[in-house]
């Protein structure tokens, strides 16, 4: 497989320029925040071994209606690590203290988290009470359910650069993208940049239930979003669905057709209709 192009390393570099950076504590360093556009908040947590860059095809449009935030998530991607011991918690306490530095006070938000973000999110949201309006849980695990196994593959400490973005390419069909086809040059060179800075091991909280108890004291209206063949949940959507439900009877669980868990990547255009409905709908804070 070639070396990433010029033009790809740009594209990535141009839209974080379009961003705002800010930065907030965490632990011996900064929690790093990107903010793009003006309008209702939409925060964006993306997911374990990842950065904002899993946003890349998305914050451009939504900060077309939205002011989009996305924060690197402590010890990911151009964070800092945070302190031992790495909870659920207190990577959330760590968050919500940066909330409170780069947004408004009191300002209704919806929040978005992909993967680990949105068992992160769940913290979070939890500890928002009713200043958060949504919570868009997107392709989440730590709800105690049965989850796929995939054969992922690690890059060896001295591999050439050819072999390397090949095992990243096959990570990426393993786990992320469904359809082949759709793993490109952009994807490789966002996994290739993300996975070697993951500090914090966000595994063991998708697979226990960390997401689950927190969804209980979550007062902001419950959304769930998930690709067809994310191949950490198919074919155990059902089981999903029905979980999200018992916290929330009326909460909107969304399938989009043929994408993976990497969602909002593989099916951007899509996935973002699906997930701006609800902010544009206006819907109260639940009681």
């Amino acid at each position: 497989m070639a070396l990433i192009s010029a033009e790809t390393v740009a594209f990535v570099e141009g839209v974080a320029a379009e961003a705002r950076r800010l930065e907030t504590p965490c632990g011996d360093g900064s929690l790093v925040w990107r903010v793009w556009g003006s309008g209702p908040l939409l925060v964006l947590l993306h997911g374990g071994y990842g950065s904002w860059t899993h946003w890349i095809r998305n914050v451009l449009v939504l900060a077309r209606e939205f002011t989009v935030v996305a924060p690197d998530l402590p010890g990911l991607g151009e964070s800092a690590t945070p302190p031992e011991p790495h909870t659920a918690e207190g990577l959330a306490a760590i968050i919500v203290d940066g909330l409170e530095l780069v947004l408004p006070r009191d300002t209704p938000l919806h929040i978005a988290g992909f993967s680990f973000g949105g068992v992160l999110g769940g913290h979070v949201a939890a500890r928002l009470g009713e200043r958060l309006h949504a919570l868009t849980i997107v392709g989440s695990n730590g709800l105690g359910l049965v989850r796929q196994p995939t054969a992922l593959q690690r890059v060896p400490a001295a591999a050439p650069a050819e072999e390397a973005l090949a095992i990243h390419r096959h990570n990426l069909g393993a786990l992320m993208i469904a359809d082949p086809a759709n793993i490109d040059e952009l994807a490789v060179y966002i996994q290739s940049q993300n996975a070697p800075r993951g500090r914090v091991r966000s595994r063991r909280f998708s697979r226990a239930d960390t997401l689950a108890r927190a969804l209980p004291l979550v007062k902001a209206r419950l959304d769930g979003i998930w690709g067809e063949r994310d191949a950490t949940a198919y074919p155990h959507l059902d089981e999903r669905a029905r979980t999200l439900r018992s916290f929330q009877p009326d909460a909107r669980f969304e399938v989009i057709e043929g994408a993976g868990h990497w969602v909002q990547y593989e099916a951007t255009d899509r996935f973002n209709v699906v997930l701006t409905e609800p902010v544009r709908s206006h819907v109260p804070i639940r009681a």
